[in-house]
């Protein structure tokens, strides 16, 4: 009996974690918008400074230092963080739930004699009786 209070905690265990680890990939994938979204604010107060910055790709270099510029750089450097480490992030957490929902359809097939919940809920529903409407049909009215 304790064995299958252990095989059960365990199943709760991972559907806890397969949780957490999608409630982390959607804040990674949040990180990520907010990324793009400094990121193009940046390269749009960079282009509408009214001077011609010396572009590195994206990056700005040899402007005034003036607060204006200062704030793009700074908001296209972090933006770009941003979307780097949500990618990434969002990635590893990805994969992580996919290892978690793996394991459990395995602790789900040893408990259930290699079947899978799918397979079980259709046994159940075919041996449940159908019930039938035994209500009146209402009569049209006139």
């Amino acid at each position: 009996m304790s064995h299958v209070k252990i095989e059960l905690d365990f199943r709760n265990y991972l559907h806890e974690k397969a949780q957490e680890s999608r409630q982390n990939e959607m804040q990674a994938w949040f990180m990520f918008v907010a990324g793009a979204l400094f990121f193009v604010g940046g390269v749009i107060i960079s282009v509408n400074l009214g001077s011609s910055p010396e572009w590195f790709i994206f990056i700005p270099y040899h402007m005034n230092f003036d607060p204006g510029p200062l704030l793009s750089l700074s908001l296209i450097i972090s933006g770009l963080c941003l979307l780097i480490s949500g990618i990434i992030i969002g990635l590893r957490y990805y994969h992580e739930r996919m290892w978690f929902m793996k394991e459990l359809q395995k602790a789900y097939e040893t408990e259930l004699g290699k079947t899978t919940p799918k397979e079980e809920l259709q046994k159940v529903r075919a041996k449940r009786p159908v019930k039938l409407n035994t209500t009146k049909p209402k009569e049209p009215r006139r």
